[in-house]
């Protein structure tokens, strides 16, 4: 279930710096104006393509000076117009409940200074665009280009997002899109932080009763950190990632979400040890998990996923909380989400919604690649006969990378839990499964080499002389049916890869069962005729394990 959005448009924002263009001096012929304001561009000027224009824009730097006083929290904005009005009266008493406040005051004082400066070099007015509605959109991974006018509620606690905020809230909002517009240009983003924006956002997170606001400031926030120079301001910044780290508590979905985007971004910066060491926490700990564990909506989901997958996937930051998150319960909730997910597949009663079996695979292959060995981390079997389950789900096309997830996965099961091997080579479904799965893996080197890894490990298991008649007659037959795949797989990566060895004696494996069934098949089995209309198959796949494995076992054949 997806959280819909209304967020600006790219148009409405474009009218937007025309807007502020026009009104600091821009000429423009009468014509062109009154079309551009209609959202029309002349008949001689077409749009450029997307793919040609600029990455860059210019922006009046007092602009963003006068967006960012208006970020400023009500109180110091309403000590400064009392400043102004009694300075050669009275003394102005500054709050002391919230020392971030007063500080608050002597910076904004001194950033008003520079407004005043820059705006008295460019005496141009600037309007705020009070447009946002629009869809959203994405441009890279982490920076947020685009954002959320109205952002529905969904999922975690009390909606306070009917209430309404006031004129002053709606103000603040429409400055803060536009800040957070902006934000996501590099350039913008360090002049930001150079005019006391951390400050700003700090003082409005501290004092924001809106969860909106709240959003915003978070937003902002996550595009700021997206750049190292504003980056490495907001780690050395007193106060402000005990900030974030309390934005954790709330109960509204795009605010978590929002903050789960900061946090990812964080850990990838260069201040990312004292980000993860905030985080070591046991009530932050639990506090996460229980949120990946609890949350029905979709973003948060899809949020948080991959904020665990930042955590596990960067070595000083998993250092530092993987340990402990393994010890307040991290691996149950992983096993939970993928057992949730597998269920949503098989009930068909249930209501479509974004599948999250690709991300939750992507966790549990993050998993399987740590050096603490998983009997030690996943010490029940659980695990391992769901992420089979995918391996045998009949439609494996409309599931590609889970798949290849799946077999990676697996051959890292089977390198640490030896006993998984003798279940597996008895599963007669598990074996048609990953047979299906070779031409999903054939452009992923890696995966496909977990794949015959696999076979390798599972046929080794199998004791052709031992086995009753029916057994291996099943077997072949498997290999019979997916003679095709497993010989399109050699034709089409002859000599490519690292991993000859294990296909090497994949194949020996094979011909051995296949001679081993011919010298046994006259034994009386009702399943014996249905094989031999095919045996020209058998004997093709015969040839193909021969030939290959004599080239494979070539001198020229590096492993």
């Amino acid at each position: 279930m997806m959280v819909s959005n209304q967020r600006p448009s790219r148009e409405a924002r474009e009218e937007s710096e025309e807007e502020g263009q026009e009104e600091i001096g821009a000429e423009v012929r009468g014509e062109e104006l009154e079309e551009e304001e209609n959202g029309h561009s002349p008949s001689h000027l077409p749009f450029a393509p997307s793919s040609e224009l600029p990455d860059t824009t210019t922006v009046d730097p007092s602009y963003i000076i006068s967006l960012i006083r208006k970020l400023l929290p009500n109180n110091i904005r309403t000590q400064k117009q009392c400043q102004n009005a009694t300075y050669n009266l009275y003394p102005v008493e500054t709050s002391k409940e919230c020392p971030l406040e007063e500080n608050m005051v002597e910076e904004s004082n001194y950033m008003n200074k520079v407004a005043d400066t820059e705006a008295n070099n460019n005496s141009a007015p600037h309007n705020i665009v009070n447009d946002s509605e629009g869809s959203s959109s994405t441009n890279d991974r982490f920076v947020d280009w685009t954002y959320s006018s109205a952002s529905t509620y969904n999922g975690m606690g009390p909606d306070s997002r009917n209430q309404d905020t006031g004129s002053d809230d709606n103000a603040w909002e429409d400055s803060g899109c536009i800040i957070w517009d902006l934000s996501a240009s590099r350039t913008h983003a360090e002049f930001m932080v150079n005019n006391f924006m951390l400050e700003v956002l700090l003082a409005s997170l501290h004092s924001s009763k809106s969860p909106r606001i709240t959003e915003i400031c978070l937003g902002i926030l996550g595009n700021l950190a997206c750049h190292d120079v504003s980056s490495k301001a907001m780690a050395s910044k007193d106060g402000l990632i005990e900030m974030v780290i309390n934005q954790l508590y709330l109960d509204d979905s795009p605010c978590l979400s929002e903050t789960f985007r900061l946090l990812t971004v964080a850990l990838h910066g260069t201040g990312s040890t004292l980000w993860a060491k905030a985080l070591l926490s046991e009530q932050t700990c639990l506090r996460i998990i229980w949120i990946v564990g609890n949350t029905l909506n979709s973003t948060l989901l899809e949020k948080s996923i991959d904020f665990l997958l930042t955590v596990i996937n960067n070595k000083e930051v998993s250092n530092v909380l993987l340990q402990p998150w393994i010890k307040l319960g991290l691996l149950n909730l992983v096993v939970n989400l993928l057992s949730c997910e597998m269920s949503n597949l098989d009930d068909e009663n249930k209501p479509n919604r974004t599948s999250f079996l690709d991300p939750v695979l992507c966790l549990v292959e993050a998993l399987s690649t740590i050096d603490c060995g998983l009997e030690t981390i996943f010490p029940n079997d659980e695990l391992s006969h769901l992420v089979c389950r995918v391996i045998k789900l009949p439609e494996k096309y409309e599931y590609t990378s889970p798949c290849v997830s799946a077999v990676v996965i697996i051959a890292n099961f089977l390198l640490d839990g030896k006993h998984i091997a003798s279940q597996l080579s008895q599963d007669h479904e598990f074996l048609q499964g990953l047979l299906e799965t070779i031409p999903l893996v054939s452009d992923d080197l890696q995966a496909r080499g977990a794949l015959w890894c696999i076979l390798e490990t599972l046929l080794v298991q199998i004791e052709e002389r031992e086995i009753s008649i029916s057994s291996l007659h099943h077997i072949v037959s498997l290999f019979m049916e997916k003679s095709s795949l497993i010989m399109d797989d050699l034709d089409g990566h002859y000599m490519e890869g690292s991993n000859t060895g294990a296909i090497l004696r994949t194949l020996l494996r094979i011909a051995s069962i296949i001679e081993e069934w011919y010298g046994r098949k006259n034994e009386k089995i009702e399943e014996t005729a249905n094989i031999v209309d095919s045996d020209a198959k058998v004997q093709r796949l015969l040839h193909y394990c021969n030939k290959y494995s004599s080239m494979l076992s070539s001198p020229n054949v590096q492993e």
